[in-house]
């Protein structure tokens, strides 16, 4: 590694984290002004505040966008080369472009990987506060609005509701049916279904219970009765948010078990896994398109550079929300929407390098 490679990665490195501190002092100045008034009448202590959100959601949204981040530093500082010759000259001395890429991949690489740990095992650990302290202060009591409300709570064992009150802990409608091998064997309904708290066990209102087996079947009604079913209330209540606080391996066994259930949240939670490591690679993407865009020397200078560049950073963002809006709502993989984005620019980064001045 000689001289130079040493003064681009400085330049790059050192960009990168000025433009995250610059761009966190702006999103504070604005996250203030917009939670004013939750602090002010939910009044939360200023050390919790402080601490328990702003010292974790500063890491989430710089780790969330720093590949945005990485594009912006790469177009100022190779703007700023370019427009001072410096980039001309390096190639005049007979070192190829690729070769003075070396440089910004060594430093990509190390963004990247930095990230990829981050989303995948810090972060987490970092929201499960954050989001506690959102859930206290800043948010609504969580309501669901539901109908029609389907779940696997256990291997052939289905529930359903026609709807389900979170404040209450109240269902209605409630039927319950085990099925093995395509025969149901044991179904339960009832006109309504309640959390006991005390007891922590449901209790069925107006219950009617057929049970089968072989040839004798077993029926039984009633007004009302305790029972055992395995499954809490809380899990009608959860919020999608909160795959966040969960390190990957941790996640990956959520989606499995969610699977079971018949979650319809599954597309949001692929997406959530894909998005962790997509993001950190599109580091490399967005590295090839900056320094191919800024590394030739325009009338427009800087301003023309960092335009260009801000332009291709909404179009990535806008990008990124079709796709996994694609993805959520079941019209495509998680797996696809996530990572299309990277690989369209991956093509634009390609077609640049090879126009890219030689």
């Amino acid at each position: 590694m000689k001289k130079i490679d040493l003064y681009i990665i400085r330049k790059f490195l050192g960009t990168f984290f000025f433009a995250i501190v610059l761009i966190l002092m702006i999103v504070v100045v604005f996250d203030i002004s917009e939670r004013m008034e939750d602090f002010i009448d939910k009044k939360p202590p200023l050390s919790e505040i402080i601490e328990d959100y702003y010292f974790n959601f500063l890491p989430f949204f710089a780790n969330r966008f720093s590949p945005l981040f990485t594009f912006i530093a790469v177009i100022y500082f190779t703007s700023r080369m370019a427009y001072r010759s410096e980039i001309i000259a390096i190639l005049g001395s007979g070192v190829s472009f690729r070769r003075l890429l070396m440089p910004y991949m060594v430093s990509a690489t190390v963004i990247t990987f930095v990230s990829l740990f981050m989303n995948h095992f810090v972060i987490p650990n970092s929201n499960k506060t954050r989001l506690a302290f959102e859930e206290a202060y800043l948010k609504n009591p969580y309501y669901n609005d539901d109908v029609n409300i389907h779940r696997q709570i256990e291997p052939e064992t289905y529930i359903y509701f026609s709807s389900f009150s979170t404040s209450r802990n109240y269902g209605y409608q409630f039927t319950m049916e085990k099925i093995h091998e395509g025969n149901r064997y044991y179904y339960l309904k009832s006109d309504a279904m309640y959390w006991d708290s005390l007891k922590s066990k449901w209790t069925i209102q107006n219950y009617y219970i057929r049970e089968i087996n072989g040839m004798k079947e077993t029926i039984r009604s009633g007004g009302q009765m305790d029972t055992s079913i395995n499954f809490h209330p809380s899990e009608l209540g959860k919020r999608e948010n909160k795959v966040e606080t969960m390190q990957t391996p941790e996640l990956v066994k959520y989606i499995a078990a969610e699977k079971e259930k018949g979650s319809y949240f599954i597309p949001y939670y692929e997406v959530e896994k894909e998005k962790r490591t997509a993001f950190p690679f599109a580091t490399f993407v967005l590295t090839f398109i900056g320094a191919s865009v800024a590394s030739r020397k325009v009338r427009g200078g800087i301003g023309w550079h960092i335009g260009l560049g801000l332009l291709i950073s909404f179009t990535y963002i806008l990008f990124m929300q079709v796709s996994t809006t694609f993805a959520t709502n079941g019209i495509a993989p998680a797996y696809i929407a996530v990572w299309m984005p990277n690989i369209i620019f991956a093509v634009l980064a390609l077609f640049m390098l090879k126009n890219a001045p030689k």
